[in-house]
C-alpha cells in the first residue's frame, strides 16, 4: 500500500511540474519588435504584454495604443484551459480564452457579446527569446484584417 501511495504521489508531482514549466514558456515581460511585425493599419498597437502567475490562475495585463493612437490598457486573468474569462478596460472586447495547442503555442479568441471577433496563435520560439501573435478578425467597417505582433523576452 506504501508502495502504491508513493507511486501515486510522483506521477501527481511530475504531473504538475511539467504543466509548470508549461506555461513558464509563455510567463513573462514581452516588449513588441515593431520592425519584425506586420501590424493592421489604423489597429491597435500593444507595446508590452506580460503574464504572471496571479494564485492558481494567470494574469495577463497589455498596454500600448488604441487605433487613434491614445493610450490602451487591458487585463484578463484566467486559465489556459480554452474557457473565457473576462477582460477589463477594453472596450472592443469583454472575453477571452486561451488554449495550450503544445509546449509552445496557445490559441486565442477574444469576444465581445459571446460573439468572436478576433481568432489567433501565439508561438514562442524554441530558445524562449521570442513570441510572434498571429490574429485575424474583423475591423469595425466589416473588413477582414490580420496582423503579425513579433515580442522579444525582457
Amino acid at each position: 500500500m506504501k508502495t502504491k501511495s508513493i507511486a501515486v504521489f510522483l506521477t501527481l508531482f511530475l504531473a504538475a511540474v511539467a504543466f509548470s514549466f508549461e506555461d513558464s514558456t509563455f510567463m513573462g515581460t514581452w516588449k513588441l519588435n515593431e520592425a519584425k511585425s506586420k501590424l493592421s493599419a489604423g489597429g491597435p498597437k500593444f507595446t508590452t504584454v506580460v503574464y504572471e502567475a496571479a494564485g492558481d490562475m494567470i494574469k495577463c495585463t497589455v498596454d500600448g495604443v488604441d487605433g487613434a493612437g491614445k493610450p490602451a490598457h487591458n487585463e484578463w486573468t484566467g486559465k489556459f484551459d480554452g474557457k473565457d474569462y473576462p477582460v477589463t478596460g477594453d472596450s472592443e472586447t469583454d472575453a477571452r480564452s486561451y488554449r495550450v495547442v503544445d509546449s509552445h503555442t496557445l490559441a486565442i479568441t477574444e469576444k465581445k457579446n459571446g460573439k468572436a471577433l478576433i481568432t489567433g496563435k501565439i508561438v514562442v520560439a524554441a530558445d524562449g527569446k521570442s513570441r510572434t501573435i498571429t490574429t485575424t478578425g474583423t475591423d469595425s467597417k466589416g473588413k477582414k484584417v490580420t496582423s503579425v505582433g513579433v515580442y522579444d523576452k525582457q
